[in-house]
């Protein structure tokens, strides 16, 4: 009697699947992201959950290697990150990196990629005696990036990204030439035309430097976007970067519909 009950109810339940177009839980893929667990090789840190970014390091980098790249002879050690897109919340993670561990910003660049999309990708080297230290740095970036993506809003035609930290530190200061220790901003407008606006309304708005200015064939490897690097009072470096980002969302949606937070956000 209990069987039969039992059976009964096993019925009704694969019955209602059927009617929601589940037939057999067989048939239901599931897919698996690629994670550290799948990749046993030494040189692997991690995967980012955004930007199809991967940390990388390499322990002892071969002298031909080493003397190819120039890298400074007390670099034994580097950490790399590389990503498909979103420079800018990259090498802000970077900047997080290089604060919590004994490591140095070798280098930053920024390839023309971003898997079809407007802007940059990115490439960025860690340097360290030991491996140790570049690894932690690897993964300190790799934690950060979900954060630095949430400022970043994004439609079919382009993106609006604005970064901030209170504390320039390496990775910036390479990039951008901040100053270190000192509050930090930046303000990206793709397509570039939106770009010129966002940055003249975020000087308009409080009082901050201009550090750096790019645009499609200044600066940039020929992406679509203008992009202004401001630093000052922390105070006024969010007031302008919260009055670029209500204008350029708005006029990036007047363009291609809504244009939501990439992560959540966090200036």
């Amino acid at each position: 009697m209990q069987e039969n009950l039992v059976q009964k109810m096993v019925a009704e339940v694969v019955e209602k699947l059927k009617n929601k177009g589940i037939e057999n839980s067989e048939k239901v893929e599931v897919t698996t992201p690629v994670g550290k667990a799948e990749c046993r090789l030494t040189e692997f840190v991690g995967l980012t959950t955004h930007g199809h970014g991967i940390g990388l390091v390499i322990a002892n980098v071969d002298p031909a290697l080493h003397e190819a790249m120039g890298l400074d002879k007390k670099y034994r050690s580097i950490g790399i990150i590389g990503a498909r897109t979103g420079a800018g919340p990259f090498i802000m993670a970077a900047d997080e990196a290089v604060k919590a561990t004994n490591t140095e910003v070798i280098s930053i660049e920024l390839p023309r990629d971003t898997e079809g999309g407007a802007g940059h990708g990115s490439l960025i080297l860690f340097g360290a005696e030991d491996v140790s230290d570049v690894k932690r740095a690897v993964e300190v970036a790799i934690n950060n990036v979900t954060e630095k993506f949430g400022d970043v809003y994004a439609n079919s035609v382009g993106h609006i990204e604005l970064q901030y930290t209170a504390r320039a530190s390496y990775a910036v200061n390479k990039a951008f030439g901040a100053p270190l220790g000192k509050a930090f901003g930046l303000i990206v407008g793709a397509p570039a035309a939106i770009g010129v606006v966002i940055a003249d309304v975020a000087l308009k708005a409080a009082s901050v430097e201009a550090l750096a200015y790019s645009s499609p064939s200044k600066g940039t490897s020929y992406s679509n976007e203008s992009i202004l690097a401001i630093c000052g009072d922390s105070g006024a470096v969010k007031q302008a970067i919260l009055a670029a980002k209500e204008v350029g969302v708005k006029l990036l949606e007047a363009m291609g519909g809504e244009a939501p937070s990439a992560s959540h956000p966090y200036i």
